[in-house]
């Protein structure tokens, strides 16, 4: 039993976690009456060569899954819209270490229908800044090239990044699977505008904070630097620093029943989205503080893998999708499909105080990608 215990890593997270549940009695008896407005991500760390531990898939392997995305997610997506009458957006964290071009020629298509957006994905070890700074402007450029990532007023590049292994800013304690302590302030200077890594329960690496939005303050450069932030409020922002967005992280029960289980908000074959776990991602209540009535649901999967490819894009993303529009049929929220762009950029007009539609604010910093732009 204490060996299950220790592999949840409650150490690491439950302190926060009792903080957030404190703080979430005090914001339920002043959240506003009215419709909510659900901004739904799926952010997916898209790996088409993982292999588990054998080691990396063949390139032929690799094509056939995405195939499979390509001819799939297109169908599964159009039978569903949200409030805005837009199909689910889809977000493709690609890693840098398996680019190929006959990978992107089909994500690129998928782009340009509307279906998603493409951000980075890294997995690396035993880097210091300036290898890790050669890696990512590469992978950066690759990308670009082929019309991916925002771009700035002054043309560079502007992305949202997911860390493999969730080692974000050297995060692990024996320091594998990273090795740069300065990640953050690393990924900001290259263009990094999010970071959308956590939550990583039960992992080693989750940062004692959950179900927030929030922006990283005290020395960036040190070691899980993302363990110290400001929660993002209305009236308040930075253009200086990255904004970590995380997703949902709750202890729950199973469905009807009281046995507990813990909410990690992750899309996996074996654990089906019923109805009681979107309550759950709608009870975490992450927001913009000041706009409690925007209420963000970052998830994460890894989709290119079999199992959980067949689930998402067969009889599991279709109840997703259902009980999504169940919950939010019901005249209390309103759904909308976002990409993670799209979700940062809804999070900044929050944070300038502009209320409403959120769907108004989609661009409201960052503008789509080049590709996404030229669709006709």
């Amino acid at each position: 039993m204490w060996a299950k215990i220790k592999n949840k890593h409650f150490e690491r997270w439950l302190p926060g976690y009792f903080r957030y549940l404190v703080a979430a009695r005090a914001r339920r008896a002043r959240r506003p009456q009215g419709l909510k407005h659900v901004l739904f991500a799926v952010c997916d760390h898209y790996e088409p060569l993982w292999n588990g531990s054998r080691g990396k898939a063949d390139i032929e392997t690799g094509q056939k899954r995405v195939e499979q995305w390509y001819t799939d997610y297109p169908r599964l997506a159009d039978r569903f819209r949200d409030a805005d009458g837009r199909p689910p957006r889809h977000t493709f964290f690609f890693p840098a270490e398996e680019f190929h071009p006959s990978f992107f020629d089909r994500l690129d298509d998928l782009v340009r229908r509307g279906y998603g957006e493409v951000e980075l994905h890294l997995h690396h070890d035993g880097d210091n800044e300036e290898s890790l700074e050669r890696v990512l402007r590469s992978a950066l450029d690759t990308y670009a090239a082929r019309g991916h990532f925002s771009r700035a007023p002054d043309g560079s590049v502007r992305y949202a990044f997911i860390h493999g292994n969730w080692a974000l800013a050297n995060g692990r304690p024996d320091g594998k699977q990273c090795g740069v302590d300065a990640e953050l302030p690393l990924l900001f200077r290259t263009g990094c505008y999010a970071d959308f890594t956590f939550p990583s329960c039960p992992d080693v690496t989750q940062p004692d904070r959950v179900n927030q939005i929030y922006w990283p303050e005290g020395d960036l450069s040190r070691r899980r630097a993302y363990e110290w932030g400001r929660e993002a409020r209305v009236g308040e922002s930075f253009d200086d620093r990255l904004l970590l967005i995380t997703g949902p992280l709750m202890v729950g029960r199973r469905g009807a029943s009281y046995r507990p289980r813990i909410e990690y908000s992750a899309l996996v074959r074996h654990d089906p989205v019923t109805p009681h776990r979107i309550q759950h991602w709608l009870d975490a209540d992450i927001h913009v503080h000041g706009r409690e009535d925007w209420l963000f649901v970052k998830v994460h999967t890894h989709g290119a893998q079999d199992g959980h490819s067949t689930s998402l894009l067969g009889e599991g993303g279709e109840l997703m999708h259902q009980n999504l529009q169940a919950a939010c049929n019901s005249g209390e929220y309103a759904l909308h499909y976002v990409t993670a762009r799209e979700m940062y950029n809804v999070a900044r007009a929050a944070m300038d105080g502009k209320a409403g539609n959120p769907s108004d604010y989609l661009d409201y910093r960052l503008p789509p990608p080049p590709i996404a732009q030229s669709r006709a």
